[in-house]
């Protein structure tokens, strides 16, 4: 069963056995989506240089696909593992900056789905990571697969299951030695869905970043975040996690799914810096909530 995080820190010293890392060219064949079952993973999984973000934060993921890593003295945290077959590119990104794989102290999620999930149990494996999440998340983390409340439920792909997820809450601070991050829940696409903040700092300026998770009302065909039993406060989750967004410091936007905050845009316009990121992201997330809502009132 998950098991509460404590609220203010996150034990350091954990006993890491010497692991191999994971082999660059592999695959977690028996998890890896095909490609019928999920057409954009191929394009999810391209490749991209890792780099750095702003001080001791840097982006480790694919092109399409979100993968944070920030790093200290006393360890490092991971946020977000891919897909399944995303392990092996995150963990050679991380080598290519210069860190250790092993050196991971803590793994976090924005949501339990196979695209941004699917590669952490092959990462806490080559790490010894411990993996935090949410409650609803952790159970679904441990499984390997959703459950029932997911709006993707009847279309979300299965996963490698993560072992010993600790459970966070809203507004619980983890700290890995001098890094200190903090969880919002921000749920609406997911029951369990969570937003990361937290500080780097390059010389004497100091940024306020935010993982942002994915706030879009994509659902499969079977379910109407307006009128279901199985999550009845989705409307309500997304607005308070939109609001939650909108209050937020919020210095550097990075999502999930790169495109969503104009990434690579804004990478090559040297503009990564935008204060109202965040605000932008909350208001188009509201208005496209507000649209599924008004659709779902027009069917019979």
């Amino acid at each position: 069963m998950p098991r509460r995080l404590a609220t203010t820190s996150l034990p350091l010293l954990l006993a890491l056995a010497p692991l191999p890392l994971l082999a660059q060219g592999r695959d977690s064949a028996s998890a890896a989506p095909r490609a019928a079952e999920c057409p954009s993973c191929a394009e999810w999984n391209a490749p991209h240089d890792p780099f750095r973000i702003h001080g001791n934060s840097y982006y480790v993921g694919t092109h399409g696909l979100g993968a944070i890593l920030i790093t200290s003295p006393a360890g490092h945290v991971l946020i977000d593992g891919g897909l399944p077959e995303s392990a092996p590119r995150i963990a050679a990104s991380v080598r290519a900056l210069g860190f250790r794989v092993e050196d991971i102290r803590l793994i976090l999620n924005s949501h339990a789905h196979w695209d941004h999930a699917g590669g952490i149990a092959e990462l806490q494996r080559a790490s010894d990571a411990t993996v935090a999440a949410t409650a609803w998340s952790a159970r679904v983390l441990e499984q390997g697969r959703s459950v029932p409340g997911d709006p993707q439920y009847s279309i979300a792909l299965a996963y490698p299951a993560v072992r010993d997820v600790r459970v966070v809450a809203d507004g619980d601070t983890l700290r890995v030695g001098p890094i200190v991050l903090t969880a919002h829940v921000t749920a609406g696409h997911t029951p369990g869905g969570t937003s990361w903040s937290w500080r780097s700092c390059e010389g004497d300026r100091c940024l306020d970043l935010v993982y942002a998770d994915s706030q879009t009302p994509v659902s499969a065909d079977d379910f109407q975040f307006t009128r279901n039993d199985s999550y009845p406060s989705a409307l309500q989750d997304f607005a308070r996690g939109l609001a939650a967004l909108e209050g937020m410091r919020c210095d550097v936007l990075l999502t999930p799914h790169p495109g969503a905050s104009r990434l690579w845009e804004r990478v090559a316009a040297g503009t990564l810096v935008d204060g109202e990121a965040c605000r932008r992201y909350a208001a188009a997330a509201r208005q496209a909530v507000a649209r599924r809502a008004a659709a779902e009132a027009r069917r019979p």
